[in-house]
């Protein structure tokens, strides 16, 4: 009765939001108990580790064979969400067009975001790592504190990778790819007496440079670049990944756990790893410096972890230091004259330190009452320096937030239940742009229907809060910045009303379907790169430009009978500025990462006979009409959608326990294509005349995967 009672408060915490759409319903409950699987939300099994998301339900084959490498495997087909990047240092998740700037990330715990380079992403982890993934598309929660959603990582623990019979274990994999390298990951884990586990766990990834969808790099015109050769320059490199973890069960309803991770990715990478060859190539030529550059990140991240589950409690908190360092070789600029000042060692570095806990209590009275309820503290300290021969260059900024928060879904009956909520934000801030304190107060209401079996009708309203930003860090943590000091937080609402339905159609299989309509106004919208006003003599300054509204919908519908599952997703997202006095320019302007009506759907079946599961895929993205947008292409805008097929196999042989056999192939019909979360389109330098701005995806790509856990 304590494992289930921890199990269900588990889950319930690590989502934390009372508005998932697959949440715990009595219909729900109702279906999960004749299986024995009583569970708070729907999870997809691929390998140890699960992937949730409010916006959906998918069968647990559904990604099971993916050979993720990339994050953008495990979550480009989910509604609402993206990864845009192609490059390992360019991972940027986003939701409903919105970047990971405005999100809520964190890896165990630990705050994740950093604004280190406008040319890179915001995190840096490899899927395999990974026992979950937890998303919120969109902010639900007074829980949550991104703009645009949160999404927990949790990576993997000893306890859940051994067997009942076990004491001790370890897994053995290696992937090799034909168009992007191989990967090779050994973990140990163990007992350690009753009370103690060890996971010792290390991944490496030798990347290749890739070819590109049908073997020919082109620019905005589709003409083939002069000197490629269907391979993207600036890719390959190394990724190291280890993690270390201790755990200790104090007592029998107490655990502390220490776990440290060190990720290090290197390699003679691309200056700008947001952007496509065609660029590198027309900057580099015409500056007549190198194409690639030394280039090394690394972050490194000590937590220690506390539970404690009562009767009625389940707690989590969390300490958590996070450091990460962007280095960078730049004395090639010394091979011009012209340029031999910019020769340097750069090196940019953010810290992340915190303390968060978050407690779920069960009060069963008259009302049922769920209480979720805890308090956040986050400090981020940039640091950046130069060296070259002209000597040492310094500048840092720092910024913090304490959040203290609570939320209680009463339950009147079994048919209706009521959510409401209330966060505090205490925000300091000390950079170049401005040195001040924030605080709000938000509230949020949800509202829970049952009117039949089977059928759960949710509404919510959530307001936001974002104060300003510190300063990307490798361009100088705020040396260049211009000081606002009248620049204001950012504040809204989100709105959402959403249903569920689940049908057992007995001998005809299992039905779900379900949707989510969205409406989020943001106040006060910060643009980092807006015109300044008269008097100041600068190209862009931060400013809050408008008032942002993005509005659309995710819907989903899944079916499944004996050991064929299937499911169709769609979703859309289209944001719109309300421009402010003085920046009428940017009236009725999108988010550049915004994308197109987005498709997707899957297939896969399993045959017991000989242990064997096919799995299929295809992602359709529509086409992007150009328009104004913030911070998109200067001259073409527009965006071409794309379909990608992706098919696998996977298997597991009965007779030899522990061994997992896959083979797929990604992309399967070569397509030639860029995530329109991603840079696209051509924009106009003075110097450098078009840039072709295309962060060219991985062509087909045939990949196989073999594994043994012992």
């Amino acid at each position: 009765m304590l494992n289930q009672r921890f199990h269900r408060c588990a889950i319930a915490v690590a989502v934390s939001s009372f508005f998932a759409v697959h949440s715990a319903s009595a219909a729900e409950q109702q279906q999960q108990q004749q299986q024995d699987q009583q569970q708070s939300v729907e999870r997809i099994a691929v390998w140890s580790t699960a992937v949730s998301s409010s916006s959906m339900y998918m069968s647990a084959e559904t990604i099971a064979d993916k050979q993720a490498d990339h994050i953008s495997d495990l979550l480009r087909t989910i509604p609402g969400v993206d990864v845009g990047g192609a490059h390992s240092l360019n991972q940027r998740i986003t939701i409903r067009s919105m970047d990971d700037k405005d999100l809520d990330i964190s890896i165990d715990g630990a705050k994740q975001n950093t604004y280190m380079y406008h040319h890179m992403g915001n995190l840096q982890i490899h899927a395999d790592i990974l026992k979950s993934v937890d998303i919120d598309v969109g902010t639900n929660s007074v829980i949550n504190s991104g703009l645009g959603g949160s999404v927990r990582f949790e990576t993997k623990q000893a306890r859940e990778l051994l067997r009942p019979d076990q004491t001790i274990g370890g897994r053995i994999q290696v992937t090799a790819g034909d168009n992007s390298g191989e990967n090779y990951s050994a973990s140990g884990y163990g007992l350690l007496g009753e009370d103690f586990d060890f996971l010792a766990y290390y991944n490496y990834v030798d990347r290749d440079n890739y070819e590109v969808g049908g073997g020919k790099i082109k620019n905005g015109s589709g003409e083939v670049i002069e000197g490629t050769d269907g391979k993207v320059r600036g890719l390959e490199g190394e990724v190291d990944d280890l993690l270390l973890k201790l755990g200790w069960n104090l007592t029998g309803n107490q655990r502390l756990q220490l776990s440290y991770e060190s990720y290090k990715d290197e390699g003679d990478y691309s200056y700008r790893p947001d952007m496509g060859l065609a660029t590198d190539i027309a900057i580099t030529e015409s500056l007549q410096i190198p194409l690639l550059w030394p280039t090394e990140f690394t972050r490194d991240t000590v937590t220690l972890n506390y539970e404690l589950l009562t009767d009625s409690t389940l707690l989590k908190a969390a300490v958590y230091t996070n450091s990460s360092e962007l280095w960078r070789d730049e004395t090639g600029y010394g091979q011009n004259p012209a340029y031999a000042a910019w020769a340097a060692i750069v090196t940019g570095e953010a810290k992340n330190s915190g303390i968060n806990m978050l407690a779920e209590t069960t009060v069963d009275d008259a009302d049922s009452h769920e209480i979720t309820w805890g308090f956040d503290y986050v400090k981020h300290d940039t640091d950046y320096k130069t060296k070259s021969d002209a000597g040492q260059l310094t500048s840092g900024e720092d910024a913090s937030n304490l959040a203290i928060f609570a939320q209680d879904r009463i339950r009147f009956n079994d048919q209706f239940s009521i959510t409401p909520g209330f966060r505090y934000d205490k925000y300091d801030i000390d950079s170049a742009v401005i040195d001040d304190s924030f605080s709000n107060t938000a509230f949020a209401l949800a509202a829970e229907y049952q009117p039949v079996d089977n059928l759960v009708i949710k509404l919510s309203g959530t307001q936001l809060f974002k104060g300003p930003e510190i300063s990307e860090v490798f361009v100088g943590a705020g040396l260049d910045e211009v000081p606002n000091p009248d620049i204001k937080e950012e504040t809204g609402v989100n709105y959402e009303a959403a249903f569920a339905y689940r049908a057992d159609l007995n001998s005809a299989g299992t039905l779900s379907v379900g949707g989510t309509v969205f409406k989020t106004e943001i106040d006060g919208y910060i643009y980092d790169y807006a015109t300044p006003p008269e008097g100041v003599r600068a190209r862009y300054w931060k400013d809050n430009i408008g008032d942002m509204e993005l509005d659309g919908f995710e819907a989903y519908s899944n079916y499944s009978i004996g050991e064929f599952d299937a499911g169709i997703t769609f979703s859309r997202a289209e944001s719109d500025l309300s421009a402010f006095a003085g920046y009428e320019q940017y009236d009725g302007a999108r988010l550049d990462r915004e994308q197109g009506d987005t498709i997707s759907a899957n297939a896969g079946y399993f045959f017991a006979a000989i242990d064997l599961s096919v799995f299929w895929e295809v992602l359709h993205v529509d086409d992007v009409d150009a328009g104004l947008d913030l911070d998109g292409a200067s001259l073409d805008n527009s965006k071409d959608g794309y379909t990608v097929h992706n098919i696998s196999a996977r298997w597991e042989p009965a007779n030899i326990t522990g061994l997992t056999v896959i083979a797929g192939v990604d992309n399967l019909f070569d397509e030639f294509y860029a995530s329109q979360s991603s840079r696209t389109g051509t924009s106009f330098h003075p110097r450098f005349g078009e840039l072709y701005l295309q962060d060219y995806e991985p062509g087909r790509n045939i990949k196989a995967t073999v594994a043994y856990q012992f």
